[in-house]
């Protein structure tokens, strides 16, 4: 645990609203917050997407792992022109996912599913009892392996479709990276570090992920692993980062 954390990395674009839980956290624990992500999406476009002979029609049942996924698949249907029935399942990794889909349809329980516990393992579980379904798994080029093993294993009908990019966001000669927290949501952004960084040494910088696959990422590129999320307990990473920063206070006192 660092004895002292001031700045605060969150590698994800700035929350759209000043309601986010992390200015919470900011004002609360006295700390700055900089949002900046080390990846970005590039959209694949209608004519490229066509390339992959998929037709999003042929499916009843969508797995979203992300919320860049939704909007991408949703992008994607309307660039097409193509009318997503009402009769479409979604099946969700976590519950701020399954939220999300209200930017886009009537959110009705009955055809979302998700996992109480966050996790990608749970969420095949509801994905194995709609067997009959066909699900289209929307992705990016740098998508889930580990989610890809577990519907072979179901042996679950589904097809994968890329239908966008994740690229390194690289950082400027002159930017400044001096943080006390560094916080993932995703493997490409561990490897974004490892490539704007090639020689970075972790020290005291404390390191968070949100999902099973970024944490296994932080680890198998040698890093140690202080704030994982979700948990039954903490399902989300503003509550893990919080409850670090708790303990922190706590070990002053």
């Amino acid at each position: 645990m660092a004895s002292n954390v001031q700045k605060i990395l969150v590698s994800q674009p700035k929350p759209t609203t000043e309601k986010s839980p992390y200015y919470d956290i900011a004002e609360k624990y006295g700390v700055q917050i900089v949002f900046r992500p080390f990846i970005k999406v590039d959209a694949v476009n209608a004519k490229e997407f066509r390339m992959q002979r998929v037709n999003i029609l042929d499916y009843t049942a969508v797995i979203f792992t992300a919320k860049t996924a939704i909007d991408h698949f949703f992008r994607l249907a309307e660039e097409l022109r193509i009318q997503i029935p009402e009769s479409m399942k979604y099946f969700c990794v976590t519950e701020s996912i399954a939220v999300y889909l209200q930017k886009y349809i009537v959110y009705r329980k009955r055809k979302i599913f998700y996992p109480a516990s966050g996790k990608l393992e749970d969420l095949i579980t509801p994905v194995a009892k709609h067997n009959k379904e066909s699900y289209l798994v929307p992705a990016s080029d740098v998508h889930k392996n580990d989610l890809i093993r577990l519907l072979d294993e179901k042996k679950i009908r589904y097809m994968m479709a890329i239908m966008y990019r994740t690229v390194s966001n690289d950082f400027r000669p002159d930017e400044e990276f001096n943080y006390d927290v560094l916080l993932f949501f995703s493997p490409a952004g561990i490897a974004s570090l490892l490539k704007n960084f090639p020689n970075f040494k972790q020290g005291n910088i404390v390191i968070g992920t949100f999902g099973p696959t970024t944490a296994k990422a932080v680890r198998d590129a040698g890093l140690r692993l202080d704030i994982e999320a979700p948990s039954p307990e903490i399902p989300s990473m503003t509550g893990a980062l919080e409850n670090y920063l708790k303990a922190l206070k706590n070990k002053k006192k």
